[in-house]
Parts: structure tokens; sequence; C-alpha cells
């Protein structure tokens, strides 16, 4: 049996928090408000995820007004997500992202945020990719007041 999740996550930029994404701290000038760490991909792979195995969502999991999550690294969020995923008896077959924001931008990064998901996940790199975009100059994402990610994954059962 295949199933496929999609996630998706969108946070405010702002001045005075760092830039993280997929668990990597990129330098820039302006990080995601959240009460976790605001990393909004890691957030969109988690939502893949637990969607795919039917297992509810992120706000479910780690309830955003939970002091115990203030601050929290996203990437370890995601590792409880997906140990989660696996006793259910789910395998990650693939999983494909889009970062959407019109800085920094995201391919100087790249391999990074795939090998950092992947050790998240326990699995290859070449099983992660991810994709920047911009939004061409329109609304809250092109005009940097925000970053946005999607994430789909196929699983199947181990």
């Amino acid at each position: 049996m295949i199933r496929v999740g999609l996630g998706k996550d969108l946070h405010r930029m702002v001045q005075g928090r760092p830039f993280v994404l997929g668990g990597v701290t990129i330098p820039f000038g302006k990080g995601e408000l959240g009460h976790s760490d605001g990393d909004v991909l890691a957030h969109a792979v988690t939502d893949a995820l637990l969607g795919a195995a039917g297992l509810g969502d992120i706000g479910e999991l780690y309830p955003p007004g939970d002091p115990k999550w203030k601050d929290a690294g996203s990437l370890e969020l995601l590792k409880g997500a997906w140990e989660k995923v696996q006793a259910s008896g789910w395998g990650i077959v693939n999983l494909d992202c889009i970062v959407t924001c019109e800085e920094p931008k995201i391919l100087p990064h790249r391999d990074a945020i795939r090998a950092a998901l992947a050790w998240a996940l326990g699995i290859a790199a070449d099983r992660v990719f991810i994709k920047g975009k911009t939004n061409e100059g329109l609304g809250e994402l092109g005009n940097g007041g925000a970053v946005e990610a999607l994430a789909v994954c196929l699983v199947e059962r181990e």
C-alpha cells in the first residue's frame, strides 16, 4: 500500500530571529516568526508525513500554545513525528518540497538542507529534493514579509 501526504506552512519574516530552513540556519537579516524555531520547511514535511499516515497534523502533536514547544528545534519535532509514522508501519519512498521566498536564495543551501532532512528521517539524501521559488514580487511572499513551504511525500507500508 502506498499513500501521498501534503504539507504546507507559512510564517512571517521578522528582524531578530534566525532563518532556519530544513534544520539549516541560513545567514540572513530576518527569520521566521513562530512558537518553535519557525522552520517552515520542517513543519511542512512533518504535516505531509503525518497526513500520509493518517496520524493528524503538527498542531495536534505539538500544540502551538504549549510552552513545552516554545523555541523548539523543528528538526527534533520532525524526528518525533517521523518515529510515530514509522511505528505505524510506514516508510518514505521520497519527499519533494518547494520553498517560496524572494530572499535569501535557496539554491546555495539546497544540499545542506537535503542532508539535514535526510539525516532527521534516517534516509538517503537522494530521496529528498528541495526547490526554491520566488513569488515574482507579489504579495507578502514577494515583498519579503513571509516564507512558505510545500512538501509532498510518498510513503509505503514496510
